[in-house]
Order: structure tokens, then sequence, then C-alpha cells
């Protein structure tokens, strides 16, 4: 009798400490843990990090890395798997549908700054840009300067479009500043010459004149709107647990080969749908991050 008692007990305390152990779960991982599913958010043209291919399917260096966030997750909730649901975000929505819930990640070019942590978190840096503009050869816009009076465009809720704008009051441009809804409509702009520039992050902007119809005919400014900045994977404030299993995986990634490997794969090879090569080895600078991975490097640093 006595040693029923005792096993009566063992199980008791193994089924409360299963229930301990599920019950310290907390947020995004307890949500993915009980819907067996976690969603990325993706973008639908900010090549090479996170863009729709001809099947309309996103891919991109943005999109592997989440992809081996995703392995990390499952393998930290100890899942046989899981599911991954796959929706679009803007410039303009990506925060919001972070902050709702809509999306556990959001996997794109999106740039990790001072003002946008007070409302998400982001993971170690997974690349280094700065802020110029694109403009066709012919039209001589040789410098922020020959902006002046001229009609620009920039994408809607970036930084770069606020940092146009800045710029514009700071120097009396008097530039006429048109938002655009995403990436693909404001280059288009120039090209049909509603805007003599687009400012953008430079890496964008040099994957939009690979894809153009006619690439010699532009060039991306040397003048710059800001100092090189980091971009991150987003991910919801305030949970720590989800982070430490995001920044674990990110770093082992850019820490061994793979990370190089990763990076050359887009970035210095053709890549998916038209054969696009944007020949820009890795920087000295993101060869140090990816050394020393970080979630909020220091831009003055970069020189």
């Amino acid at each position: 009798m006595k040693r029923q008692y005792i096993i009566g007990y063992a199980l008791a305390a193994a089924l409360c400490a299963g229930q301990a152990n599920a019950e310290e779960l907390t947020g995004t991982l307890k949500n993915i843990k009980e819907t067996g599913a976690i969603t990325l958010g993706f973008r639908d043209s900010s090549i090479p990090f996170s863009y729709l291919d001809d099947n309309q399917k996103p891919i991109g260096f943005a999109m592997d890395i989440c992809y081996k966030i995703v392995d990390a997750v499952k393998k930290e909730l100890k899942l046989d798997k899981l599911e991954v649901k796959l929706n679009p975000v803007t410039s303009s929505t990506r925060i919001p549908l972070l902050a709702n819930g809509t999306v556990d990640l959001e996997c794109g070019s999106t740039t990790n700054n001072a003002e946008r942590q007070k409302q998400i978190s982001f993971t170690n840096t997974h690349f280094l840009t700065a802020s110029r503009y694109v403009s066709k050869k012919a039209n001589k816009i040789n410098a922020i300067a020959d902006l002046k009076d001229k009609s620009v465009v920039s994408t809607a809720g970036t930084t770069n479009i606020k940092q146009l704008t800045e710029a514009n009051a700071a120097r009396g441009l008097n530039v006429n500043i048109i938002p655009a809804k995403d990436h693909a409509e404001a280059f288009l702009m120039v090209e049909t010459d509603r805007a003599v520039a687009f400012v953008m992050d430079d890496i964008l902007l040099a994957s939009l004149v690979a894809g153009s119809k006619a690439p010699d005919d532009y060039v991306i400014s040397k003048d710059a709107f800001s100092k090189p900045e980091p971009y991150g994977i987003m991910l919801r404030k305030d949970d720590p647990a989800f982070k430490k299993v995001v920044d674990g995986a990110t770093a082992a990634l850019y820490t061994s080969s793979e990370g190089q490997k990763l990076y050359d794969k887009w970035f210095t090879q053709k890549i998916p749908p038209k054969g696009l090569n944007l020949n820009a080895p890795i920087s000295a600078e993101l060869k140090n991050e990816f050394a020393k991975p970080s979630d909020s490097p220091d831009p003055d640093s970069y020189k």
C-alpha cells in the first residue's frame, strides 16, 4: 500500500511539473505552441531581401534568415512540425501588424533605429545601408542640392521619406515630396519622369536599377541622407523569451560559414526570377557585424 502511495505521488508530481513547464511559456512562444503555427510578414518588392518570385512566392535573404529562426523555434518548443503562415506587409503596415499579433516576425529591409525600438524589437543586424537617391543620368542631379524645386519620390512609412522631409526643411530645398505606396511604384515615377529622383536605401535602389529596362540610364548618388544604418528582423517588444530564441538563431547563422554563403547567394550571384546579379560583396563593416552580432549597433562606428 505504501508503495502505491509513493508511485501515485510521483505520477502526480510529474504531471504538475509538466503543467508548470507548459505554463512557463509566455508571449509569442506560448501562442506558437498552442496554435502550431508561426506567421512571417514579407515584402513584395524589397529585392533581394524579401520579394515575390514568378510563382508569387516570397523569397530573399531576409526570408531565408526567418526560416532559420523558424527552425530554431521548432527545436526550442520540441515540435514535430510547425506551420509557417505568410502575410504580406508594407512600409506603412509592418509595425502595426507586428504589434497587433497578425505577424510574429517581419522579414524584410527594415531599418533598426531608436525611434522604432520604442514600439518593437529587432534581432541582430543582417545588413548595413545608407539613404541615397537614384535619378536618370540625363537629368544631371549630382548632389542633394540639385533636387531644389523639383519633385522627388520616396516610399510612405519609411525612414527615408522622413530624412528627405528633414533635409528639405533644413536646407530650404523646396522639394515637392511625393509619397509612394511601395518601392516599385516609386521607381516607376522616376522611370516615367513624374519625379526626378527616388530616395531610398542604396541597396534597394541598386536592385531596382539592375532589374529595370535600361540600367545604364540611372545613377545612384554619392551624396547620402544618412550614415550607414542597420537592417534587422522585427519582432514584438517586451517578449524576452522569444527574442532570446531569435537572437540565438541569427547569431549562430551569422558567425558560421553559412552566414557568408547565404549573403553571397543573394548579393554576388544571379538571383531569381530574372537572373539579376547585384554584384555587392559583403562590406568590412557588415563582416564585423556578422563576427560580433548585435541588435543595436552604433551608426557612428561605420565610417
